[in-house]
């Protein structure tokens, strides 16, 4: 029996539908409800019951899930026992990051993995929404900010200072905020992945503020945000590492610089359902060795 049978089997009692198990697997919703077809018929008797809100087992459909799924994990093990052998990971590898973060951090160093790494074939997707690791298929992603999923395993980067910046030109017309309070009266430009809707955290000493702001502008892309700020149209709140090279060039300047948000903490994160690829392994031990949290 093809082994994508039993593991596009065991993804659509996990993810609870044909369309899920099927992006999970990267075969067509029909391919996998035709797979599941052909499985009933060589077993002779249903596994699953369809509704048109979900899909459950059966009891038959369980137990077979349960002993599948066990054997598939040895399966995966023994395979990974004999990569992790060799001196050269391979194999695909899906890692999920933010944009801005990738480019302005991690680029040069990605490169560098592809060239220590030649065997493994890295998938970099960059979105800075917060992706589903299960359904979306990733072996792990780069999360900025407090982790909130425990059933994830991390590993910390480094901390990142987030800015309160604008152009100079809007200093000169708009005046610079003296408290977080004033920002009622100025232009602001929202990132919108921020927990809490118009509402920014602001640090102040050991007390952090929770200043609520009118948007004149939101977005979820931080570059977008960026060129905004620059082209002097409000107040963003930025990653320092976003900002930098504005900052140096003099195109942005930072306001209430009393308010910054110190250590915000930036994680690789990983399932701990799934099992550690040789591949994957490489990656984090990769990524705990760079000295991050500046700009290149």
């Amino acid at each position: 029996m093809d082994i994508k049978v039993l593991r596009s089997f065991v993804a659509i009692i996990e993810e609870g539908s044909f369309a899920a198990a099927a992006r999970r697997m990267g075969v067509s919703k029909s391919m996998c409800s035709k797979m599941i077809a052909d499985l009933e018929a060589d077993l002779g008797t249903r596994l699953l019951t369809r509704t048109t809100r979900a899909v459950t087992p059966t009891a038959a459909g369980q137990a077979f899930h349960d002993r599948v799924a066990q054997i598939l994990t040895q399966l995966d093990a023994a395979f990974e026992a004999v990569r992790a052998a060799s001196s050269r990971p391979s194999g695909p590898l899906k890692v999920g990051a933010p944009v801005q973060y990738t480019l302005k951090v991690l680029k040069p160093h990605l490169m560098r993995f592809m060239e220590d790494f030649p065997d493994i074939q890295l998938d970099m997707v960059l979105d800075d929404s917060r992706s589903d690791m299960t359904r979306d298929g990733f072996d792990a992603v780069i999360r900025i900010g407090t982790l909130e999923d425990s059933s994830l395993h991390a590993r910390r980067l480094h901390d990142a200072n987030i800015l309160l910046v604008a152009s100079p030109d809007y200093v000169a017309r708009h005046g610079s905020p003296d408290q977080p309070s004033d920002l009622r009266d100025h232009l602001c430009l929202h990132y919108t992945n921020l927990r809490g809707p118009g509402t920014w955290p602001l640090r102040h000493g050991n007390d952090v503020v929770y200043q609520k702001i009118t948007p004149a502008f939101s977005s979820n892309n931080g570059e977008l945000l960026r060129a905004l700020a620059v082209a002097g149209k409000g107040i963003a709140l930025a990653p320092e590492f976003q900002v930098a090279d504005d900052l140096a060039r003099g195109l942005l300047v930072q306001v209430l610089p009393d308010h910054a948000l110190p250590g915000v903490p930036i994680h690789v994160v990983y399932s701990s359902r799934k099992l550690v690829t040789a591949s994957l392994a490489a990656f984090l031990d990769f990524m705990a060795r760079l000295e991050l949290g500046r700009t290149e």
